[in-house]
């Protein structure tokens, strides 16, 4: 991606000596730590290279994943977002909004288009830059609320139970988590706090725990003899998150025909596609728990970090 000659954490401190028409607003974060850390203030606009695309952004959905990357905890996603502080200023990873310019090299999309999909330099803000190959055009029937909830969210629960678990017709699936970002696009509601899965006596061939809040033997109980695992919380010690878990489930694993299979979503311009096309059909319909605005971010990842969001929190922009 080509901001300019500013590189991306200069964009973000350089707000104040641009005239008015280089600048946006944008949501920033200078340190790891709690949503008192975001700023939200002026900041360069960026600008769109040979592949990129420049959009107006309307919507950005926010879920865990970015609460971690904002407080640095569990302490092993530094490794890929910065050590010290974050690499990019500029919070948010999913989408929506309406294309405002196209890099030379753009032939599929113009100006004017509505769109949707995801940006790793950041979407918090008025203008987001993002490669041509992770949008797609936003269906006429979804808002751009509820396109912006799907990149992330959807991909994960498409890949979770089409590739890791293999799930097929007559399989029995529990998600945990349901009502969460990526529980919604994955399944009905199971209410938790009210029924505990680990002793309804049932057993499921594929169990995508989105939650974590049941002991791993417990879980286990519920699996069937030869059933397949999948934890997505994401949550864990403070210093390595759920890898402490997830190597003490590889090794009673070894003993068992049962299948453990953490993983991590890799966002894929086809799968975005896939979705794009159940989401037109009227197959899927994504779930907006609440909205805030851009300048009420910290509130909402503050929601999000509590952990009991019915569906996906949405930023407007």
């Amino acid at each position: 991606m080509t901001m300019g000659t500013t590189s991306d954490r200069d964009q973000a401190l350089v707000g104040d000596a641009l005239p008015a028409e280089a600048r946006m607003k944008a949501v920033v974060q200078r340190r790891y730590g709690p949503p008192e850390v975001l700023e939200y203030t002026d900041v360069g606009r960026p600008v769109a290279g040979d592949g990129d695309v420049l959009v107006g952004v309307r919507a950005a959905s926010v879920h865990p994943g970015d609460y971690f990357v904002m407080t640095g905890v569990p302490q092993i996603v530094r490794l890929a977002f910065g050590l010290r502080r974050p690499r990019c200023p500029i919070p948010g990873r999913d989408v929506a909004g309406v294309v405002e310019a196209v890099g030379a090299a753009v032939t599929d999309l113009q100006p004017g288009d509505e769109v949707f999909g995801w940006s790793t330099a950041g979407t918090l803000a008025q203008y987001a830059c993002v490669p041509a190959d992770q949008l797609v055009r936003k269906p006429d029937r979804l808002t751009m609320e509820q396109a912006a909830t799907v990149p992330t969210s959807g991909i994960t629960a498409l890949q979770a139970l089409r590739d890791i678990a293999h799930v097929q017709p007559g399989h029995t699936v529990l998600v945990t988590g349901a009502s969460g970002g990526v529980g919604t696009f994955a399944a009905h509601v199971i209410d938790y706090t009210r029924r505990d899965f680990t002793e309804a006596g049932r057993r499921y061939d594929v169990i995508f725990d989105n939650v974590e809040a049941q002991p791993l033997q417990a879980v286990r109980s519920a699996l069937a003899p030869t059933g397949t695992l999948i934890p997505n919380s994401g949550r864990g010690g403070r210093r390595i998150g759920p890898l402490g878990r997830i190597v003490k489930a590889r090794a009673r694993s070894l003993a068992t025909r049962q299948t453990l299979k953490p993983f991590l979503s890799v966002q894929k311009h086809q799968d975005l596609r896939t979705l794009t096309g159940w989401l037109e059909a009227g197959e899927l319909t994504p779930v907006i728990d609440r909205t805030y605005r851009l300048s009420a971010a910290a509130d909402a990842l503050r929601y999000v970090g509590a952990g009991h969001t019915r569906g996906k929190v949405v930023i407007t922009v």
